[in-house]
């Protein structure tokens, strides 16, 4: 956020006109909040993406190699399924960083300022995901002898509790779910602290997992198992629709900065040298989530995988969480005495990793970050330490949960995005406790 000294006094509404004290009386003929038909309004134009920094060949060349080495290393050792997902993986790495796809700043924009493009983004994306999922799942549709099955979770106090802190943990730690696995791919260390926090969180809901297996819920509800699929895609369509509507009039009344613009290449170079417009990059990750569902039946998904890492260290220090009531569960048990390259949602995260240093490399800005201050630090893991937690109570992240519930037609999914959207707004909040920034109205952009 940036400050703008120069900034006039007033603001541009709908159609364009200053507003406000312009010396010639002028005013606006539309009332902003009910322009829906007309662009969102902004307080200043958006600025200008300055030019690309020119290519990091170091970089880009280790994770291009290290991808296409990982890739035939799987294909050969564990089959071409794994190989696949991991391909899937590197693909939507490379699309979150061009794209700059995000959920913690789209809510907080959203929250702090009234700046709704983000979630009109998101909009997007589940629609698309969620007629992509209608038509596979509807048909049965699968790859390496997969069924696609849609993500349905249960309904109670560990989903609402589990959303609400990863809503809280979002905002401290800077990044949700897809996000700290791109940023970390980019080379920001900053965001390597909360990572550490979010496999910590992990592991200490499966260590207190039997206090918390039999909290009071409901079965999850799908809307295709009452209405069809038909039925089901056109409710979440609609759903969407006043989505897109709403913000647009809280935009529209608030007038909010814009968001900055990220250095991007100019014509095709764009394609892999950035950056892509938002709606580019959630039709393209709802393609290759998709995809993940179905060459592997399940939903693309994030977060289980940080619970395995975490267990997989400990028993690289002589711990035996395989003792624990969590990982003694069958499913559970099964996945910790696999390899981690067998596993679906560590091969994509693997993936997103490798796909974001490629296009950060390709885009000029990887880079370590170094000097990190006590309260980034600090926040990284505390809020990395809440989404671990947050995303194992409520079965899932913004991925698993949020994008893969609502694609599916399934209650658990809009029930997430509440309580974790009522989290962004405490979130925003403790971010002051930290001495972090929270965007403001008077910002240039945000």
């Amino acid at each position: 956020m940036t400050a703008n000294p120069t900034t006039p006094p007033g603001n541009t509404d709908s159609v364009g006109t200053a507003t406000g004290p312009a010396g010639d009386g002028a005013t606006a003929t539309v009332s902003p909040a009910l322009a829906l038909t007309w662009r969102p309004t902004l307080s200043v134009p958006p600025p200008r993406a300055p030019e690309a920094d020119p290519v990091r060949w170091w970089p880009l060349g280790v994770a291009l190699a290290g991808a296409l080495a990982l890739a035939a290393f799987v294909w050969n050792a564990h089959g071409a399924l794994p190989a696949v997902l991991l391909v899937l993986g590197t693909g939507l790495g490379f699309t979150l960083f061009h794209s700059r796809f995000g959920f913690t700043s789209a809510w907080r924009q959203f929250l702090a300022v009234g700046n709704g493009t983000g979630l009109r983004a998101h909009a997007v994306l589940l629609g698309t995901t969620a007629t992509l999922f209608a038509l596979v799942i509807g048909t049965g549709t699968g790859l390496f002898g997969s069924t696609p099955a849609p993500s349905a979770g249960p309904i109670g106090i560990a989903l609402f509790l589990g959303a609400f802190l990863f809503g809280i943990g979002m905002q401290l730690g800077g990044a949700c779910a897809s996000g700290t696995l791109f940023a970390v791919g980019s080379g920001q260390s900053a965001i390597v602290i909360t990572l550490v926090g979010f496999i910590a969180g992990s592991v200490i809901y499966s260590a207190a997992w039997p206090l918390v297996a039999d909290l009071p819920a409901l079965p999850p509800f799908l809307l295709s198992d009452h209405v069809g699929w038909g039925g089901s895609w056109a409710i979440t369509i609609a759903l969407l629709v006043a989505l897109v509507v709403g913000t647009r009039a809280v935009q529209n009344r608030r007038v909010p900065p814009p968001v900055s613009a990220p250095p991007s290449a100019r014509g095709a170079l764009r394609v892999v040298r950035g950056s892509w417009p938002l709606i580019a990059g959630a039709l393209v990750l709802a393609a290759l989530g998709t995809a993940v569902l179905v060459v592997s039946g399940g939903p693309w998904g994030i977060t289980s995988a940080f619970n395995l890492w975490g267990a997989k260290a400990l028993q690289l220090v002589g711990l035996h969480p395989e003792t624990w009531a969590f990982w003694s569960q069958p499913d559970q048990a099964a996945q910790l005495a696999g390899p981690v390259l067998q596993d679906k949602n560590s091969l994509t995260n693997i993936g997103i990793i490798l796909g974001a240093a490629v296009a950060a490399g390709a885009a000029g800005t990887w880079k370590l970050h170094t000097g990190l201050s006590w309260n980034l630090v600090a926040a990284g893991l505390v809020g990395g330490v809440l989404m671990g937690i947050g995303a194992r109570l409520a079965g899932g992240c913004n991925i698993g949960a949020y994008l893969a519930g609502i694609g599916s037609g399934s209650l658990h999914g809009w029930l997430w995005a509440a309580f974790a959207l009522a989290g962004t707004w405490a979130g925003l909040r403790a971010r002051t406790l930290f001495g972090l920034g929270v965007p403001k109205p008077g910002d240039s952009v945000c």
